[in-house]
């Protein structure tokens, strides 16, 4: 696997403070996300890199890793365990660590060198991706291909998957090393900003217009939902910023089949406008009553 430079990534320098990593992620994240992008490749592509950037360098400990290890940091605990052994074995053997060139003369040893080498097995590399879904296609369970290093791998997508929400697929990572068992993947799921819908948990927000007759003398106005159209009705004298709830019409609960959240419905009053001198006389005499 080639070295991947996170912090040019993330276009940081390698003293960057958590405060920079933050910054940076959050500006070049605003600036990439598939929303914005969504015919653009290649800005899909750099918002998996820098999404998998961040979750290294914005962890402590995985990027005392990083530094040191480059590109195999996910293999530190087992490099340390036997570089220490190895010290202790023979009392000769002293291994810095400081620049890749080092580390791979290292690594080249643990796995080609002597007979205990050849039999110890390391597991594979942990994989990160992100796939980035609607509001709408969050709501159906429903298959996706993603490609990862460019193996094409087919995953069903449970209706209800929580924005950022990380599923784990047990050994789609990288190939272990002599033998060892591979790595995994983890998916971290997006759910795009909807214009007519707000998402809390499992509940679902939205706005009705009705007219100002409607309002005054109760009827009937239509919405939509998540699953197509609803007719309401409309109590006499409904108030600005009413709100209505609409039990099971909400978002789809994770792995419940046939459960959801409820829709909370909140009226808007449409002012008339633009009235003929008459409705203007009638609404007068209205106000003096």
């Amino acid at each position: 696997m080639e070295f991947i430079d996170y912090y040019k990534i993330l276009e940081v320098n390698k003293t960057a403070t958590e405060a920079d990593i933050k910054k940076a992620y959050r500006r070049l994240a605003r600036k990439l996300h598939p929303d914005l992008n969504p015919n653009d490749k290649e800005a899909h592509k750099k918002f998996q890199a820098i999404n998998e950037a961040n979750e290294v360098l914005s962890d402590t400990e995985k990027r005392k890793k990083y530094d040191l290890y480059g590109k195999d940091w996910q293999h530190a605990d087992q490099f340390e365990e036997q570089r220490q052994q190895r010290q202790s074995n023979q009392n000769t053997q002293h291994y810095s660590g400081n620049n890749e060139q080092d580390f791979s003369s290292f690594f080249e040893s643990m796995f080609g060198g002597g007979q205990h080498s050849r039999q110890t097995k390391y597991r594979g590399q942990d994989y990160n991706a992100t796939l980035t879904l609607s509001l709408i296609d969050a709501t159906e369970t429903h298959q996706q291909t993603l490609t990862v290093n460019g193996k094409n791998i087919r995953i069903t997508i449970p209706a209800g998957i929580e924005n950022g929400q990380i599923i784990k697929l047990k050994g789609y990572g990288a190939a272990g090393a002599n033998g060892g068992p591979a790595g995994d993947l983890y998916i971290t799921f997006m759910i795009s900003i909807n214009a007519d819908f707000k998402r809390i948990g499992n509940d679902l927000y939205t706005k009705a217009t009705i007219d100002l007759y409607t309002a005054l003398l109760g009827g009937e106005t239509t919405i939509e939902t998540l699953k197509g159209k609803v007719k309401l009705k409309v109590n006499p004298e409904t108030q600005y910023g009413t709100k209505i709830r609409l039990k099971g019409k909400g978002f789809p609960v994770y792995k419940k089949e046939g459960e959801a959240g409820d829709l909370y419905v909140t009226y808007e009053i449409k002012i008339p406008v633009n009235l003929t001198e008459k409705q203007k006389i009638l609404f007068k005499e209205l106000s003096t009553l």
